[in-house]
């Protein structure tokens, strides 16, 4: 079992106090946006069951994320729709809502610790492949993105019904893809991302 706060406390060794963890959730959907989150933790009130996001069933997340909030020292979450993603493409899309996040936190971070993804920013950053398994920080952040976009999922699902943006949350589950043929894409789809299924008078 990896200790998950191993980068946390090598950085607070080194000095720093304010440590941030940022990750991403909806970069693999079909429709609506990618969801960033920033968030510097406060390491003297450790919230436990955190995790990857990924590996925590929904009634999980759900029941962590008002601790994890309560416990946050400053958070940050931006979401940057399907239009963007069609207009920079999904990874341009990511990176620039990270940055949006950092930046936007009330507190200046010490150091940004962020799942696998490289930024260029003004801070000292550590790129972490599966980050968030590893850091305590990075998992945070996933589970308040994640609760945050599949919110934003199921009040999408009742504007646009037929795809199942409730359960599949934009990802392209057999039932999402048959309703994409059958009805065509509506205004929430990533056009780039569905090319492959819909005909050229549809695009």
């Amino acid at each position: 079992m990896p200790d998950k706060l191993f980068f946390e406390k090598s950085y607070l060794a080194q000095g720093a106090k304010y440590i941030c963890g940022v990750d991403e959730v909806g970069r693999g959907p079909l429709a609506g946006p990618v969801t960033v989150c920033a968030v510097i933790m406060d390491l003297d009130k450790i919230v436990d069951g955190v995790d990857d996001s990924k590996k925590l069933s929904e009634k999980k997340r759900e029941k962590l994320f008002d601790p994890i909030v309560n416990a946050a020292i400053a958070k940050s979450v931006v979401s940057l729709d399907n239009e963007y993603i069609d207009e920079v493409n999904i990874l341009n899309a990511t990176k620039d809502a990270m940055k949006r996040a950092i930046e936007s936190l009330d507190v200046r971070p010490d150091v940004v610790l962020v799942d696998a993804v490289n930024l260029d920013i003004p801070y000292k950053t550590h790129a972490i492949i599966k980050g968030d398994s590893l850091s305590y920080s990075i998992g945070c952040a996933s589970i308040i993105a994640k609760v945050t976009r599949d919110g934003f999922m199921k009040k999408l699902d009742e504007v646009y019904p037929g795809y199942g943006f409730a359960s599949n949350k934009g990802y392209g589950s057999a039932q999402h893809i048959a309703a994409i043929k059958e009805k065509g894409p509506c205004p929430v789809h990533r056009r780039t991302f569905i090319k492959n299924f819909i005909s050229g008078d549809e695009e």
